[in-house]
């Protein structure tokens, strides 16, 4: 053990060179931009010679993951040995002397011999493996040559979320793969998985398996952008391409893609739409809407005047029973309910539901709403689980465990926030995904409309700055949306989201301090060739930028 700390000090005595020597920061293309960041011209030589030195069998999966990455792009794999060598360079991975339970956190120092990697978790180890991995080359090589860095990283916030909508259009289990993989390349904590709508039923429930072989299926999609008449119903004119769309993700790939992620060290967060956004379920089970039908999975975008019955205790069974279901699959802290956008006509003329009000002393159908949220609320709470909805769980009252993510806007989440409530900001600007990334919309794919640009993205500050300290600490990060009204293909969800994805996770991990745009253009530049090394349909907006 003497040995190991008098080499670890000779270590971090060699590392001074590099701070003397330091370089201008743009010459390396880190996304994130860590929290502290130094070096040189000086490189380490990695080889196949090179080994491998694990101080905690704890990290050997860590190690198993970057072995493998050096074979797939090397073609050699690296020896992992208990002991320091006595010569020759290595990597030694190690854990702090003390523990802070600061999990995510990690130290890289290399120096011309050594690599030398300190996380207290495994997920700090990932992270530094993240970082190690942008400064390597692309071209494969007998000896790799690594920059001579000091770095110290910490994430800014601790919920670092990006969201995929496969409700709308559906993508298969290897593109949400592929999806997590650019979470994980950038320290993104929570993947947040939208499988149901109005449009779609995306998630095997066996108990009810109606709900994917009816409400997973849409006869047909709509063509374009919706024209309304003057009442608000949908025009005539409106054109559909008469092709059944569906899919669906059974439990067994549900279970594969949630592994996949954990591996990662990405929480996936399920969204169970209720009491509105839910014509794909009713569809499949009539008898828990207001009316009892008979409806079909929607055809085209937009929200439906039907939603779960509130009157009825079965809307409470069957909704248990789902979830019951949907908790076993997944293993995080929270489920999402949505909450958002659900429309009430149907429980003004219900007399079912005004019965409930009348019973439990709603007076309005706000609380009504905040009545169903705070009975699925207490459900989820028994299992051991939290929920967290969109900012229309406000209305009428916010479930007393309830989490908030804010996107009309913030002022939700400041409201919550003051109610010490855990507060997700996803605000619609500049946080939307699915919006137009150019003005020049002739040149860009049909959104949904918009504009969020790249510059907006990385200008974002989830923590408004009129909250105090106390009310900041609900504050538990940011995530971006990605809707997929217009999206119908992997491809283009890659092209909406990145490098936007690439902003935001400077964003969530980066002390604002050591933000700053033209440096982020320039180290995103120089990214740029790993992305096309993956294949990745990428936005190139900024290429042009100076």
């Amino acid at each position: 053990m003497k040995r190991i700390l008098f080499i670890v000090a000779c270590f971090l005595f060699s590392i001074v060179g590099v701070a003397q020597k330091q370089t201008p920061l743009k010459s390396l293309p880190l996304i994130p931009l860590p929290k502290d960041v130094k070096w040189s011209n000086d490189h380490f030589i990695l080889s196949s010679q090179t080994k491998i030195v694990l101080m905690s069998d704890a990290f050997k999966p860590e190690v198993d993951y970057i072995n493998n990455y050096f074979k797939a792009n090397y073609g050699f794999e690296l020896a992992t040995v208990l002991v320091l060598p006595s010569d020759g360079n290595y990597i030694l991975i190690s854990r702090p002397d003390f523990e802070a339970g600061w999990l995510e956190n990690y130290e890289l120092n290399i120096n011309q011999n050594q690599i030398f990697i300190v996380a207290e978790g495994n997920a700090g180890l990932f992270y530094a493996i993240q970082t190690l991995q942008q400064i390597l080359p692309l071209e494969k090589s007998p000896e790799i040559k690594i920059p001579c860095v000091q770095i110290k990283d910490a994430p800014r916030y601790k919920w670092r979320g990006m969201h995929l909508d496969c409700s709308r259009h559906f993508f298969t289990k290897d593109e949400v793969k592929k999806y997590i993989d650019y979470l994980a390349m950038y320290k993104f904590n929570v993947f947040h998985w939208h499988l149901v709508d109005d449009q779609g039923w995306r998630i095997e429930i066996k108990k009810y398996p109606l709900l994917t072989s009816i409400g997973g299926t849409r006869k047909e999609t709509i063509i374009g952008k919706a024209v309304w008449n003057k009442d608000g119903t949908p025009s005539k004119d409106n054109k559909y391409d008469g092709i059944a769309y569906g899919g669906f993700y059974t439990q067994n790939d549900i279970k594969e893609i949630v592994a996949y992620a954990q591996s990662k060290y990405i929480t996936v967060l399920p969204e169970i739409e209720m009491p509105g956004h839910s014509l794909a379920a009713l569809a499949a089970y009539p008898q828990f809407s207001c009316t009892g039908g008979s409806f079909e999975t929607f055809t085209r975008w937009g929200v439906s005047d039907d939603v779960y019955c509130a009157g009825r205790d079965e809307t409470f069974s069957f909704l248990e029973d789902i979830l019951t279901e949907v908790m076993e699959l997944f293993p995080g802290k929270y489920i999402h309910i949505g909450g958002d956008e659900c429309l009430k006509d149907r429980w003004k003329a219900c007399p079912k539901c005004q019965q409930r009000i009348s019973v439990e002393k709603l007076k309005t159908e706000e609380g009504l709403q905040s009545y169903f949220i705070t009975r699925i609320e207490k459900f989820v709470n028994s299992r051991g689980k939290q929920i967290i909805g969109w900012d229309e769980i406000l209305e009428g009252g916010l479930a007393p465990n309830a989490a908030l993510m804010s996107w009309r806007g913030v002022k939700g989440g400041i409201e919550a926030a003051k109610q010490k409530h855990n507060v997700v900001m996803s605000p619609g600007k500049p946080c939307y995904f699915d919006h137009y990334q150019s003005k020049d919309k002739t040149k860009e794919p049909l959104a949904i409309g918009g504009f969020n640009p790249l510059d907006s993205v990385y200008a974002y500050n989830p923590t408004p700055t009129f909250l105090n300290a106390g009310e900041s600490e609900f504050i538990m990060g940011a995530q971006a949306n990605v809707w997929t009204e217009y999206i119908t293909s992997f491809a283009q969800v890659e092209y909406m989201s990145m490098p936007r994805m690439a902003a935001l996770s400077e964003v969530l991990w980066t002390p604002t301090e050591k933000k700053n745009y033209k440096d982020f253009i320039i180290r995103l530049k120089l990214h740029a060739p790993a992305l096309d090394k993956l294949g990745v349909n990428y936005a190139k907006h900024f290429k042009s930028l100076k």
